[in-house]
Formats: C-alpha cells, structure tokens, sequence
C-alpha cells in the first residue's frame, strides 16, 4: 500500500483515540473505485477501513444509509470514526466470510437456513414502522433511472462489447420493452431497496448473524427488487423449485405483517420476474462496462448466468418473448 493515500489514511488513523497504533491489511475490492482494508490494533481491536477516493467516490451517501438502517434494526456496521472530506471510513468488522462463501462449504440444509434468515431481514425491514420514512431520506428509483440502467445494455454490451450497435428498428422494440418494465416496476409498492442485496453483500458472522454492507447505492424503489438481488443472484444459481419456494416463504411474511394480501401471490411473482428483467440487463450493461471502462475482467465469467436469467424469466410472458428471442439472437452465440 505505497501510495499517498495510503500515508494519508495511516495518518488519519493514528490521530484517532485508542485506535492509534495497528497493522492495516489490504482486503479483496468491489466493483468500484473503493478500497478496504482490515485494521488489526496491537490490543486486539479489529476494524474495517473504508478508503473512497473523492471526487469518484463520496461516503456521505454510505452514512446516511448506514443511519436509515440502523433505524430499521437491520444488521448495519458500525461507524466508529469518519473522515468526510478524505473518504476514510473506520467500521466495524463482520469478519471475512461472505454469504457467498459459506454456501461454498455448507449442506443443503445449512444453505436453506441462510436464505430464509436473509429473507425474513429483508420483510423484517419493509415491515418496520420506520420503514417507510427513512425510504422517504433515499433517491427515487423512478421509471428514468430504471430506464437508464437498462440502456447500458446497448451502450456497453452491444456497442462496446460486442461491437455491433442496434439498429434503428431495434431501437424501437427496445424502448417499448424499456417502457414495459419501468412501468412495470412503478406499479408495485415502494419502499427500502437496498440495491445490491445478494451473496457478497451478505457477511455471516461469527455469532450467526448476517451482516449488511454495501448498501451506500440504496434508493426509494419497488417491493421486489432485493429478493431478486438475493435469490436471482449473478454469482450463484439455485433451481427454479428452489427459488419458488423461498420466495412464497418471503411473501408470506410480508402478507403476516400486512404489507401484501394471500391473493396476491400471482401478480407478486410476475413482478418478481418482471423487476429480475430489468435488473439483469441493467447488470450485463455493467459487466461489459467494469471490463471495457475499469479493466475488471472477473465480471465477464458471470454473464451466462445472468442472460440466462432474462431468457428464462422472458419466456414466461408473452410481452417479453420477443424480448428473450432477440437477446438470444444477438447474445447467445457470445454468451451461452
């Protein structure tokens, strides 16, 4: 860690009471401009270290999320020194184990337990009486920004990626079946989306709990949206079956707490697969961007699976048929 910043962020850290004097160790990054380090003090404290470089990165919008969630009693580090104007945040440590690698090492049963308590945080939270004005503190994920998530599809994708831009004709299907899916997703009730709700955004503590990070992009936005983070993950894949089931089990709970009534259960999955849709797209635009804008290649391995997801999910619904027979076309030889 030879750099300026880093000088900056061991000043930093030594002015900081009781914290003063530790060993910083560099941990794996995300697909962003942050980076993060372990915070090993010599009286055994452990911390996390937030290093979010201004101008391309700003921690303010991670601590007023980290705020709304405590709120919520959702599972939140804890903040124990900020420094706004360098982007260095001091957090607490959930450990090193991801949900996405406990399931690596764990039985079927174990794996069931994990979804459905990662299920139950996230109904706990659109239930809570607070729920509903802290959504009210976030950005509105409003039909615009869904449609400009999934534009990087054809930007960066096709354009970039593939080398072979739409056409105008194509143009014009696309903007309908954009129209379909933000209109789609305004339709169903809005609350706390955290955005990025999936297996490595999930740390399984030591004492049981599963902690949350990540969550500095959430937004005010539609009902389904985590569960589809969660349980159409890009980076695992569980049966069909499977997935049907848990997400009844999370319906169920938001029909216990009133948010949603039995009856629903049919529109509810259709907006479930409608919002993976959009998600997905948006996530393969993102992909070929993190490798063709930020030199991340790791992200490349992952779209199958997330194309397979559109296709799949598309071809429940006549709309969206020719929305999964086109992607085909254009995609399936390069990605499948």
């Amino acid at each position: 860690m030879q750099d300026i910043r880093a000088h900056a962020l061991q000043e930093w850290l030594n002015d900081i009471p009781t914290w003063s004097s530790g060993v910083l160790s560099a941990l794996d990054g995300d697909a962003s401009f942050r980076r993060y380090f372990r915070y090993q003090c010599d009286d055994g404290k452990a911390g996390i270290v937030m290093d979010a470089p201004p101008p391309q990165e700003d921690v303010r919008p991670f601590l007023v999320v980290q705020e709304a969630l405590a709120q919520l009693s959702v599972d939140v580090p804890v903040c124990y020194a900020q420094d706004v104007q360098q982007g260095f945040l001091l957090l607490e440590d959930f450990g090193d184990q991801t949900l996405y690698q406990a399931v690596a090492v764990s039985d079927e049963s174990r794996i069931d337990a994990y979804y459905r308590q990662a299920l139950s945080q996230l109904a706990a939270w659109q239930s809570h009486p607070k729920c509903a004005l802290q959504a009210q503190t976030l950005p509105v994920y409003d039909a615009a920004l869904l449609v400009k998530e999934m534009q990087l599809l054809p930007d960066w994708l096709l354009k970039v990626h593939c080398d072979a831009p739409m056409s105008a004709f194509e143009q014009s299907d696309w903007h309908d079946w954009m129209r379909l899916l933000s209109g789609a997703a305004m339709t169903q009730p809005q609350t706390f989306v955290h955005r990025d709700y999936h297996s490595r955004n999930l740390m399984v503590t030591c004492d049981g709990r599963l902690g949350v990070i990540d969550f500095q992009d959430a937004v005010h936005g539609a009902l389904t949206y985590d569960a589809v983070s969660l349980l159409k993950d890009a980076y695992l894949a569980y049966p069909e079956d499977q997935v049907k089931e848990w997400l009844r089990a999370y319906f169920l709970q938001l029909v216990a707490a009133q948010k949603l009534s039995q009856n629903e259960w049919p529109a509810f999955m259709r907006a479930f697969d409608w919002m993976g849709i959009q998600r997905h797209l948006k996530v393969l635009g993102i992909f070929a961007r993190l490798y063709h804008r930020d030199g991340k290649a790791g992200y490349l391995k992952d779209m199958p699976l997330v194309l397979q997801y559109v296709l799949s999910a598309g071809r429940r619904y006549s709309e969206l048929t020719p929305l999964a027979n086109w992607l085909e076309k254009r995609l399936g030889d390069r990605l499948l």
